[in-house]
């Protein structure tokens, strides 16, 4: 399968991931789902045990096809399973993800990335890569603090000759306080701006 079909191919699931996600927050909005805590968490637990794994497997996935940004996905972990579980499962799915994304790119390559991501970004993280002697320290500072991509810097990472054994240190100790402050600080957002909706 020749790149252009390729590359088609991805930017149609990726329109047809932010039609889906669209018309489902469309479809929360006018049920209340998206406005009410408590219908949130109502829908979510009527899955019973398999509503966790259900989060846990979106969060992964939407690191590897990036249609929206992980903060949101942070931000209804807590919403619906509270601040401690609504952590927990945000780093297990987030972790996965973003190992998966490494998987990915190293048997892929450098092709991958701009079929998945824009010329601007690569442009812009791309250099990195080239500080063979650096890129780990800065790579593990943007995991560690949210300030650039996470999902095109897992990507990227694994088209380096970085090791899984480093990548996987730094995502499992760099995530948690990134997730944390995503899912702290959106919080407080939601709830400030909820009532003006309500």
């Amino acid at each position: 399968m020749s790149r252009p079909i390729e590359k088609t191919m991805l930017q149609a699931v990726s329109i047809a991931g932010f039609v889906l996600c669209a018309a489902a927050a469309v479809w929360g909005w006018q049920t209340g789902v998206l406005t009410s805590q408590e219908r949130m968490q109502s829908l979510i637990s009527g899955f019973g045990p398999a509503g966790a794994i259900l989060f846990v497997t979106f969060q992964a996935v939407q690191v590897v096809v990036p249609v929206l940004p992980g903060g949101l996905g942070c931000l209804a972990g807590v919403l619906l399973f509270g601040p401690v579980w609504g952590f927990v499962y945000n780093y297990i799915g987030i972790c996965i993800g973003s190992l998966m994304a490494f998987a990915v790119a190293r048997n892929c390559g450098k092709p991958l990335l701009t079929l998945l991501f824009s010329e601007k970004t690569i442009a812009k993280y791309s250099h990195w890569a080239e500080e063979r002697n650096r890129f780990a320290r800065l790579f593990a500072w943007a995991i560690f603090l949210p300030v650039a991509p996470d999902d095109f810097l897992c990507y990227l990472a694994g088209t380096t000759d970085m090791t899984w054994r480093r990548y996987t240190a730094i995502i499992l100790l760099g995530k948690p306080f990134a997730i944390a402050l995503y899912s702290l600080g959106l919080t407080v957002i939601w709830r400030n701006i909820l009532p003006f909706f309500g």
